[in-house]
């Protein structure tokens, strides 16, 4: 079975979106604020693919 990362790093989000990785960290920690606030857990430092498409380019799953 193939190996899919569900949730991206910090680092990750910097690397795909071409930012520093303190704007990264800041994204990631305002987007997991978010997900709180809809009643979702959330992983400190951590993001789901999914939910970053959705905020950044406007994609639904």
């Amino acid at each position: 079975m193939a190996n899919y990362q569900y949730m991206m790093t910090a680092d990750e989000v910097a690397q795909q979106l071409g930012c520093s990785k303190s704007y990264a960290y800041k994204l990631v920690k305002k987007l997991n604020e978010e997900l709180a606030e809809q009643g979702y857990i959330k992983i400190a430092g951590k993001i789901p693919k999914i939910y970053l498409a959705k905020k950044i380019y406007g994609y639904e799953s």
